[in-house]
């Protein structure tokens, strides 16, 4: 596997949250959103630069609406735009080469073997499979597929016309639990109070009106685009949205709903271990080696008060290696299980 570095994310552990409610009816796909079906699913924040406060808020308002039932995840989503176009029309194209929206799932949080999902203004869809995030080595499955997913677009204006008075593009989708309880925990469909991490990115490109169409802007100095802007529901930290423990946190309420969402004092501790990963990683990448030395990886990234505060605690974790492995573990507040993590990334309870 690849061993080279990994970037920690530039902001705080702050990840966003949601609580899905259950649909009280059947949708009907448009792309409208404006009907009873989204009624009462709240709308998510608004977008953010996916490197979070670093850069500027978006310019283009996205938000994104969610409800489940015993057969499909849906999602709404709608996009801001006053520039609609979109060029590819094959399913499994690389479609963030248009603008597009996509969707991230992670369903037991382990940071492997997750969903990626995306989908332009013409209704092109790709969807893929990732065993590991591309940082520990890929690899993406392209040939798998959501079946049984809906998908619908509307257009508020002219796709592919300049000239049009455009306001924006929303999208519908339904994905059924049939494929995606193959990635979840005991490979089931989520139960009422369970969470599932989530997120949803938007990539937009900077394009010129020419000769009544759209084209990218070049840049003069090396005659490629600019690079694409990304835009996110929770902010990642890092321009990359392969950091599956970065993503929202989506929780499956019932009928009597409370929207609120209080993080779990088992996630810190993930994030404690998280954090020891890319240490690791980064002095590997630098040294050609691990270490069990706790000092040392508190010395390899930025000066950490809760990381040192925990190493200095009797509930410190224990780390073992190889010379081309580690696993580091620590135990629960209640004692009864520890949770794991090893060299690509993956991490598990015992």
């Amino acid at each position: 596997m690849n061993l080279g570095g990994v970037k920690e994310p530039a902001i705080a552990f702050a990840p966003r949250s949601y609580v899905c409610r259950r649909a009280s009816g059947s949708l009907q796909l448009d792309g409208r959103l404006e009907k009873p079906f989204w009624a009462d699913a709240p709308w998510t924040e608004e977008f953010v630069d996916i490197e979070g406060d670093l850069k500027p808020h978006p310019h283009k308002k996205t938000r994104v609406k969610m409800l489940w039932d015993d057969d499909y995840l849906y999602f709404g989503a709608l996009l801001e735009e006053d520039e609609i176009w979109a060029t590819l029309t094959e399913r499994e194209s690389v479609i963030f080469h248009d603008n597009d929206f996509e969707i991230f799932i992670d369903p037991d949080g382990d940071s492997h073997q997750y969903y990626e999902f995306e989908i332009n203004a013409l209704n092109t869809v790709w969807d893929l499979l990732l065993v590991t995030p591309y940082r520990d080595g890929g690899p993406p499955i392209n040939g798998w597929d959501i079946r049984g997913l809906q998908t619908a677009v509307h257009i508020d204006g002219q796709l592919n016309d300049p000239h049009a008075d455009n306001r924006s593009w929303s999208v519908e989708v339904a994905m059924p639990w049939t494929i995606l309880r193959e990635c979840a925990e005991g490979q089931r469909p989520p139960a009422i109070g369970d969470y599932w991490r989530i997120n949803f990115s938007r990539v937009q490109w900077q394009v010129d009106r020419e000769q009544g169409a759209y084209r990218k802007t070049l840049n003069p100095s090396t005659g490629k685009p600019y690079p694409e802007d990304n835009w996110v529901w929770s902010p990642q930290g890092v321009i990359n949205m392969h950091y599956p423990e970065m993503w929202g946190f989506v929780q499956f309420a019932g009928d009597d709903a409370d929207d609120t969402f209080t993080l779990p004092e088992e996630e810190r501790l993930k994030w404690q271990l998280r954090k020891l990963y890319y240490r690791q990683r980064n002095r590997y990448e630098r040294m050609g080696a691990f270490t069990v030395d706790w000092e040392t990886l508190l010395e390899e990234g930025a000066a950490d008060d809760e990381l040192a505060a925990w190493g200095a605690s009797e509930g410190r974790p224990i780390i073992e290696m190889t010379s081309h492995s580690f696993r580091i573990s620590a135990s629960t507040a209640d004692g009864q299980s520890r949770y794991w993590i090893r060299e690509d990334g993956k991490l598990w309870k015992e």
